[in-house]
């Protein structure tokens, strides 16, 4: 294992969850409660700095997947800007978020009653046509993002498909109060062998909001495997 301040090598440990120079993670669902926590603090901050965000760039991947009147699970759905498109678009969706302030702030945006729980709590009798976790699962420890998406990927009918973002490159690191998870591709292949995934496609783009323009994100479209 290695450590660099804040940043570690994931490819040099293989159990995250009990590193010693990681004395904020003595458990994953203590570090999935700080995240939350961070965005129940900072949620008006939050919203106003996503809700007006064009992610047309990113829909364009997706959306021609998903039959016309398609369902849409939107797994931390934030501001709920991409719910709201997904809508005027003449889709139906489902939302959730683990804040329970920028739930209610979604709900209002959208019309919708949006669930607050983790990914893991999140429970329902639908399927889903696509699965949308635009920035949001990168918030979950790499030791439980196997299981995470795969967790997700149970909601999707047999020729459905998930979407996730990650901020681009290798390791995880604890900014500000969140959790990071980064991704490259190589990562991904070693991620998904567990899982009933496999990559449609992927590719990056920089962050879509102009101040952290700098920021490379990796995109990915899973299908089931057969």
């Amino acid at each position: 294992m290695t450590c660099y301040g804040n940043h570690l090598d994931i490819h040099s440990e293989t159990n995250l969850a009990s590193s010693t120079c990681y004395p904020w993670r003595k458990s994953v669902q203590l570090t999935m409660t700080i995240t939350s926590e961070f965005y129940q603090k900072n949620a008006m901050q939050f919203y106003n700095s996503t809700v007006g965000v064009d992610a047309q760039e990113l829909y364009k991947f997706f959306l021609p997947l998903i039959p016309d009147g398609g369902h849409i699970l939107d797994a931390g759905c934030g501001s709920g800007r991409d719910a709201r498109a997904f809508i005027d678009r003449g889709y139906k969706v489902t939302a959730f978020d683990a804040s329970g302030t920028l739930a209610a702030m979604a709900s209002k945006l959208t019309g919708l009653a949006v669930e607050t729980c983790l990914f893991d709590e999140f429970q329902t009798e639908r399927q889903f046509d696509g699965v949308w976790a635009c920035a949001s699962l990168l918030h979950v420890p790499y030791v439980e993002l196997a299981a995470t998406i795969n967790h997700l990927a149970g909601f999707l009918v047999s020729n459905g498909c998930l979407y996730c973002s990650f901020k681009y490159g290798q390791g995880e690191v604890l900014r500000d109060g969140r959790l990071f998870t980064y991704m490259d591709e190589a990562l991904l292949q070693d991620l998904l062998k567990p899982t009933d995934l496999w990559v449609l496609t992927s590719w990056t783009t920089h962050d879509l909001r102009p101040e952290k323009a700098i920021e490379q994100w990796l995109n990915v479209i899973l299908g089931l495997k057969a």
